[in-house]
């Protein structure tokens, strides 16, 4: 068997056995420090861990470390706080690397035998705890590489200078909207071999990096074919990725995009387990040498982004007039107070000729009428009235819509439905920004109701999280 069937055969059984070693404790991508400090305290075995630095806020930032090979490997992963996807992957591996038994022996062997392991799971815990991108001084920490301003920056670059990791692992998330070149295929991940000067030049440092992705490529077309892109490369001079890649250390920059209906990720972090082990592997027995870099740069680059719902050829009326527009919407995240849960707040993203983007949802509306939703004729005083309304029947009728007294922005309503605070309902006329509150009609029939951009009769919620809307 050769090498890459090798490669292909052991991804395809980590695949298989992902939930074995899945860290039953990180069910979404909320977590905070403090459920995470725990699970570090437990690690035994071939794990160690120790506290290497703290974040502005105090928060301890930590270190494990594994095997007792010549070639180090640096992983970290939140730097971006809302980032979360490869820091549960990092603790699934953990595990991998505790067990026995298993029929994994000889793999986990040769890690720990030729690779010392040094990870930093949680590197911006601040951000983490708000669930924001940035650190608490509101600074993007991978901007941070040369001033420094940063705490967690500092901790960063002391690691790859002391170190000297022959390989890094730069973990993100990224927008889920990406898309595979201009297939229209949502990017599920995409891999960089970041530039360390402005000309973009290869040299053996890069050359190791594309010769890692092109390998890591590979294996994960098996589970998500045509779903893989590249980053693109542009010299970022302000960036981690591009210095540790400067400074001399092969650096792999591995984002975390979308799954359709996987609001937490939980499948791509089990593409994110099985992407790194079949690369700590290459590394311990060299075998991304064989790999041509022709490779790498043959999987297409992020393509422009798709959206969550495309409705094509919808007719509107504009000054009497009928206009034929594609409407394009997105849901957007709304974290609550403590950044613990979230529900969506979705908006109309854009509105015109769209026919050259794609929707992870479509909808052909040729010969249908984008009308304004109906509005229950009575205010109410509260949401809770809602409870008392036969709301199945109002949605046949097209009424959606309810004005309520007392609506405090903050809550969500726990049934599909738009619940109108203060101004008018969306859709009159329709406009950029505003939320998807609509019908869709076919001359006097209702073919679909629209609220807060779902339009399934049937499910209030998606991912678990509801789907109305104060306004």
């Amino acid at each position: 068997m050769s090498t890459s069937s090798q490669a292909q055969d052991v991804a395809r059984r980590l695949y298989d056995a992902h939930e074995t070693f899945k860290e039953k404790a990180l069910t979404h991508r909320r977590f905070k420090h403090a459920d995470m400090v725990p699970l570090l305290k437990s690690l035994t075995g071939p794990l160690s861990v120790s506290q290497v630095s703290e974040s502005l806020e105090k928060r301890a930032i930590y270190q494990v470390k594994a095997g007792t090979g010549a070639t180090k490997v640096l992983l970290w992963s939140q730097m971006h706080g809302d980032e979360a996807t490869a820091t549960m992957a990092m603790f699934d591996i953990f595990n991998f690397l505790r067990a026995e038994n298993d029929g994994f022996d000889a793999l986990r062997q040769a890690i720990l035998s030729k690779t010392t392991l040094y990870f930093v799971p949680m590197l911006n815990p601040d951000g983490a705890e708000r669930f924001q991108r940035r650190t608490a001084t509101d600074i993007d920490m991978n901007r941070d590489a040369l001033r420094l301003q940063t705490p967690e920056g500092s901790l960063l670059k002391n690691l790859q200078q002391i170190l000297q990791p022959l390989v890094g692992f730069n973990l993100h998330d990224q927008n889920p909207r990406y898309s595979v070149g201009k297939t229209g295929k949502q990017a599920v991940v995409s891999f960089l071999a970041t530039a360390y000067d402005e000309d973009r030049n290869v040299n053996d440092v890069r050359q190791r990096s594309m010769q890692l992705i092109v390998g890591m490529n590979r294996v994960l077309q098996q589970f998500v074919p045509g779903q893989i892109a590249r980053y693109d490369d542009e010299f970022e001079p302000r960036a981690f990725g591009d210095n540790i890649q400067k400074w001399g250390t092969t650096l792999i920059l591995i984002e975390s995009g979308g799954f359709k209906g996987d609001s937490e990720k939980m499948a791509i972090r089990r593409l994110n387990f099985v992407a790194i082990l079949t690369a700590l592997q290459a590394i311990a027995d060299v075998s991304y040498k064989q790999e041509d870099i022709a490779g790498y740069q043959a999987i297409p680059e992020n393509g422009r982004a798709l959206f969550d719902v495309l409705i094509r050829n919808a007719t509107i009326m504009r000054e009497g007039r009928p206009v034929l527009v594609d409407v394009g919407i997105n849901y957007n995240e709304v974290n609550d107070k403590a950044a613990k849960t979230f529900q969506y707040k979705s908006i109309i993203d854009d509105i015109g000729d769209l026919s050259t983007f794609y929707g992870l949802e479509e909808i052909d509306a040729t010969g249908l009428t984008l009308t304004p939703a109906y509005v229950y004729p009575d205010t109410l005083d509260s949401i809770t009235e809602l409870a008392k309304l036969d709301l199945p029947a109002l949605r046949r009728d097209g009424i959606v819509a309810f004005k309520v007294q007392k609506a405090p922005k903050e809550t969500f309503p726990g049934q599909a439905v738009h619940v109108v605070n203060e101004g008018e309902l969306p859709a009159l006329p329709l406009q950029l920004e505003q939320i998807p509150t609509f019908l869709l009609k076919k001359g006097n029939q209702i073919q679909y109701r629209f609220v807060n951009g779902f339009w399934k009769d049937d499910k209030s919620t998606i991912g678990g999280h509801q789907n109305g809307v104060i306004d």
